[in-house]
């Protein structure tokens, strides 16, 4: 930034949607110089006025420029490569050489465009490496993959470069496992690993700040921590590095890139596309079973659950006084009708692995002003107690999702709620998510497309459950019960957790997300 005024001491200026900030010339009217990191692509601009001794200051003046995306990595691996391979194939940079302990063909994270990845068995032999140095360390760099341990007892590399460069790996610790990343001796670690889950761990150092930091799961975690490294000559090494013991586990897409990855581009590097599981719109059910849209398992009909269908438009009775009034569905053609006694419907076999992320989805309009007591709209039932258990608690006047934490009679229940009143018929209903996160460990209850902090909780221990999905009832003893009085319209179920802004058009229509 530079006026041709001679008296300006100071540039007041701003990005745009950030805040101002000010830069002062080393002496009266000179240049400003700032540094500026772009956080996405895209049209942005700068404004800048400049300011003299006493205040005044000049018309503002904009300057509009486009930032391009980030460059792509300077070296990956998928270790997609066929079994039986010696080398994976480089994407970019130089094919790694395998040791023998790598096994190509290894399970590939769900979601996330992987067809398999490479089993690393911990030996010696267990690395693969393009015997040259991936990146600058002296300098702005990161590296990025996907990860399954088999173990968490001891310490272990990912990735590494230089006997004092750079290690991401996991550490065991004293108080439990966490992920690692380690520039010159300075660590910043943060995250719990789970032997047998996939977590996308990134560690990054940015040379221009000076510091270190961690994102596990697409979210930063631990404290950014400062360092100073040097260059380093030694070569990469997935799966292996100085001190600690070789990967056992899975690894998959291994990234490495010479600038900052910023924040947005780790939430998208660690994204597993949710998969659609089941969706019904119950517009039909013939022999009492209503069909799955995507091809699935169906819904089977329970004593007392029927179709309803709107009108067909084949009589008008604005126009014809004999024509019956027809009301319409909730969505599409036609919904779900359930007595609040005996009524429900259920898949065959358990549909969502609750033990993982998964999102569910109902629309669901209550028949009674003044429900008598709790009712269950969704469930899906482990051997003594229901894995998760969306319902209308009349008490409190809130739609209320409820995880056991255990699989016993009595366990102890996390619960989550979104005040509002009962339908009592009336209106389209409401549209209620669920959004277990295994990554995160979160649970969330959206209604209408929204959450918020009271129907928001941690919870970090999912488990899996055996049972059927339950539509209009749940566990309740040792049997069935708080039985839906009401109607019930498109059921989705996703493996994985949907984002926010896929939650506000779930169950709008017929359609499932094309999140």
């Amino acid at each position: 930034m530079d006026s041709p005024s001679p008296d300006v001491v100071e540039y007041r200026y701003n990005f745009i949607s950030g805040p101002y900030a000010t830069a002062r010339p080393d002496e009266p009217g000179g240049p400003a110089t700032i540094r500026f990191l772009p956080l996405r692509s895209g049209t942005d601009y700068l404004t800048v006025r400049a300011i003299d001794r006493s205040g005044r200051s000049s018309s503002t003046t904009t300057y509009w420029f486009r930032v391009q995306s980030g460059r792509a990595p300077v070296a990956q691996w998928k270790l997609t490569d066929a079994a039986g391979a010696t080398s994976a194939d480089a994407e970019s940079g130089t094919d790694a050489r395998a040791g023998s302990g790598v096994t190509f063909g290894a399970t590939a994270p769900a979601g996330t465009g992987l067809t398999t990845t490479a089993h690393l068995d911990g030996g010696d032999q267990a690395f693969l490496t393009p015997d040259a140095p991936a990146v600058d360390t002296d300098g702005t760099f990161a590296v990025g993959a996907w990860v399954r341990p088999e173990r968490t007892d001891r310490d272990m590399a990912v990735a590494s470069q230089g006997s004092d460069g750079a290690t991401l790996g996991l550490r065991a610790g004293d108080a439990g496992p966490v992920w690692s990343f380690t520039v010159a001796g300075q660590e910043v670690s943060g995250g719990v690993p789970e032997s047998g889950e996939w977590a996308y761990v990134l560690g990054l150092y940015d040379a221009e700040t000076g510091t270190a930091q961690l994102y596990v799961n697409g979210y930063e975690t631990g404290t950014k921590t400062q360092a100073a490294p040097a260059e380093t000559t030694g070569a990469f090494r997935i799966g292996q590095g100085a001190g600690v013991s070789a990967w056992q586990g899975d690894i998959g897409d291994v990234r490495a890139y010479d600038r900052v990855v910023v924040p947005a581009e780790a939430t998208e590097l660690a994204r597993q596309k949710p998969q659609l599981l089941g969706h019904w719109s119950l517009e039909t059910a013939s022999d009492g079973v209503s069909p799955d849209q995507s091809g699935g398992v169906p819904l089977k009909l329970g004593a007392g659950a029927v179709i309803h269908r709107g009108p067909d438009n084949s009589c008008l009775p604005d126009i014809d006084p004999d024509c019956p009034v027809v009301p319409y569905a909730l969505v599409g053609d036609g919904h779900l009708q359930l007595d609040g006694e005996t009524a429900y419907a259920a898949t065959d076999a358990a549909l969502l692995d609750t033990a993982d992320s998964f999102t569910i989805g109902v629309v669901v309009r209550l028949t009674d002003s003044e429900p008598s007591g709790p009712m269950t709209v969704l469930s899906q039932a482990g051997e003594h107690t229901d894995a998760f258990k969306v319902r209308y608690d009349p008490s409190t006047y809130s739609w209320q999702l409820v995880m056991p934490e255990k699989d016993e009679a009595g366990a102890a229940e996390t619960v989550v709620s979104q005040i509002t009143g009962a339908d009592g018929g009336e209106g389209q209903g409401h549209h209620l998510a669920v959004v277990y996160d295994d990554a995160t460990d979160r649970i969330k209850l959206y209604l209408d497309g929204y959450t918020n902090a009271g129907a928001t909780a941690s919870f970090p221990n999912g488990r899996h459950s055996s049972g059927p999905l339950q539509v209009g009832r749940g566990h309740v003893g040792d049997g069935w019960g708080e039985y839906l009085h009401g109607d019930v319209d498109e059921v989705q179920a996703y493996s994985g957790a949907l984002r926010d802004r896929d939650i506000i058009g779930l169950g709008s229509g017929t359609d499932p997300c094309l999140c």
